[in-house]
């Protein structure tokens, strides 16, 4: 299984790592952190030493009850530093973290390779055709509700059922638009339980069924912390048994805080599963 990346044909037969860029104020680990380009472009370089292949740059906070901002800010926020990035580093792959096709279009102007939406284009209906227009991977996840509410009162008769009948048609509209590379995020916290989430960790690989790559994004989520009544900064341990129990369901990206670890576990799971 490959995707193409701006001519770069990346094979995920290996799993790969995607290092998380939060350019936001407030998100709900990192905010705050990289703060001017001496910064992003160390934080980036790390990254990418340590094994990252996408890097994802995220500018609107979309942790729960997050602050919304404008189409304005969040292009003011992200087309310099993925400029920067770019520019610096000629090679390097980055995905954007936007449910705003005028972004997504921008940023790939500027140098972007792939559209992260948490949405799965439901915040903005144009999401779909821009990004086939642009044929650039798409990353489609599934979140009950927005950023603002999704963790009020999520609800489900069957989370497994409904998620893959929600991929299923999503797919079909994006194979109609002629988008080759999509690839599925379950959106762990977004919309949902902790139950939810666990359950969906233990049932992973049903989403293989569907015949696209997988993406895991679980990297110091409350669904780990609460559990364990720490915090986000004290996550790193149970992110890595996290993503460990996602590598052995066949996900084939890790999108996280911390790259290293991420890619010490796929090549202990890549031992395992030989």
């Amino acid at each position: 299984m490959t995707i193409n990346c701006k001519g770069t044909l990346i094979d995920l037969s290996t799993p790969k790592v995607m290092g998380i860029l939060n350019i936001t104020p407030d998100s709900f680990f990192d905010g705050g952190k990289y703060k001017n380009d001496t910064d992003i472009l160390n934080q980036t370089e790390k990254m990418l030493s340590e094994g990252a292949t996408f890097i994802d740059i995220g500018a609107y906070s979309s942790r729960p009850g997050a602050q919304h901002i404008s189409e304005d800010e969040e292009l003011r926020r992200v087309i310099p530093i993925v400029e920067l990035l770019v520019q610096k580093f000629p090679d390097i792959i980055i995905s954007i973290d936007t449910f705003r096709s005028t972004i997504a279009k921008e940023t790939v102007q500027a140098g972007a390779a792939i559209i992260n939406d948490i949405s799965g284009g439901n915040m903005d209906k144009k999401m779909f055709e821009t990004v086939a227009q642009l044929q650039v991977p798409y990353i489609l996840m599934h979140m009950q509700g927005t950023p603002q509410n999704m963790q009020q009162k999520p609800t489900y008769t069957n989370i497994i059922t409904e998620l893959i009948s929600f991929f299923a048609e999503k797919i079909f509209q994006l194979r109609q638009l002629r988008l080759n590379d999509v690839i599925i995020d379950v959106g762990f916290g977004f919309g949902k339980t902790i139950a939810h989430n666990y359950e969906l960790l233990q049932k992973l690989s049903l989403f293989k069924n569907l015949d696209v790559p997988v993406l895991t994004g679980v990297s110091r989520k409350s669904m780990l912390y609460k559990l364990l009544e720490s915090s986000p900064k004290e996550a790193l341990n149970a992110t890595t048994v996290a993503n460990t129990i996602a590598l052995l369901n066949g996900t084939q990206i890790l999108r996280v805080h911390d790259v290293k670890e991420a890619v010490e576990a796929i090549k202990i799971t890549n031992m395992v599963k030989q």
